[in-house]
């Protein structure tokens, strides 16, 4: 059913995205595996590209003829160079985008790759034998052959969603965790350590008192990050920034011991920095 590939990657966020289009504008061969088709590109947390670090790496991977500073250019809503107040050297590009037509523009600009192929499905396990990869396996048991493997798998291998006192597996919420391949690492005398990230709450905008917050707006002419010539923003959405107060953090404090990022539940965080986590 399948021909054999020269790279598989496995796992189609913004990493693999970019993994698998240098991979086939260089002339391999690429299947591009992911466990839904309809969520490449997605941007799960704040749908921002860039700031600090990150901004520099966006055009970095322009430089090399990447895709994300030219696929943010073409969705972005609002361009805003951060830092202004301080040197030049820390001056931070950053762009909010629309995230639909982000994962919309990133699709397409997969589609249109030659060397570039998609399968929906996820791997298991990695075939490797006289010290080469020699092929991927998957849940719906096939086993695809190729030459080399790039794993871009984020948040999904194994992945537990802590949610209160609730805890339970998946990659995203409402998306399975990816099993078996960890396994496989662990057996190919690879080490298995589990990362944490934090994911905003997700509010309807039909509920916020707008009025309340203090509007920043993007800037006056806004930038971009690629080199090309791709589209300059027009019509920019401003941002909206709230604030904290004390009230609100002895609010948040009373209910510290149903949080696992301080109840010491994580696995690899426990106690020994639940106690240094404090709200300033």
């Amino acid at each position: 059913m399948f021909n054999k590939y020269d790279i598989i990657v496995v796992g189609a966020g913004h990493a693999g995205c970019e993994a698998a289009a240098a991979a086939a504008n260089l002339g391999s061969k690429v299947l591009l595996i992911t466990m839904n088709m309809g969520t490449i590109a997605q941007m799960s947390c704040n749908p921002a590209m860039g700031g600090i670090a990150k901004g520099q790496i966006v055009r970095e991977i322009d430089a090399l003829g990447g895709y994300s500073g030219i696929i943010t250019d073409k969705t972005m809503i609002q361009f805003r160079m951060l830092n202004r107040s301080k040197g030049p050297a820390m001056w931070s590009p950053r762009a909010q985008s629309d995230r639909m037509r982000f994962a919309e523009a990133w699709r397409l600009q997969l589609e249109s790759l030659p060397n570039l192929d998609f399968w929906q499905d996820v791997v298991t396990g990695i075939d490797v034998s006289d010290g080469r990869v020699r092929a991927v396996y998957t849940g719906m048991g096939y086993r695809i052959e190729t030459k080399a493997i790039v794993l871009t798998n984020g948040t999904f291998l194994n992945g537990l969603i802590h949610i209160g006192m609730k805890s339970f597996g998946g990659g995203r919420i409402g998306e399975r965790a990816a099993e078996g391949l960890t396994e496989c690492l662990i057996n190919l005398g690879m080490e298995s350590k589990r990362l944490k990230t934090g994911t905003p709450v997700r509010i309807d905008g039909r509920s916020i008192d707008f009025s309340r917050m203090a509007e920043q707006k993007g800037d006056e002419e806004p930038g971009k990050f690629s080199f090309t010539n791709t589209a300059f923003l027009e019509n920019q959405r401003s941002c909206f920034i709230t604030y904290t107060s004390p009230e609100v953090h002895e609010i948040l404090k009373t209910g510290f011991d149903e949080s696992p990022m301080f109840s010491g539940r994580i696995e690899g965080v426990g106690q020994d920095i639940a106690p240094q986590l404090r709200i300033k």
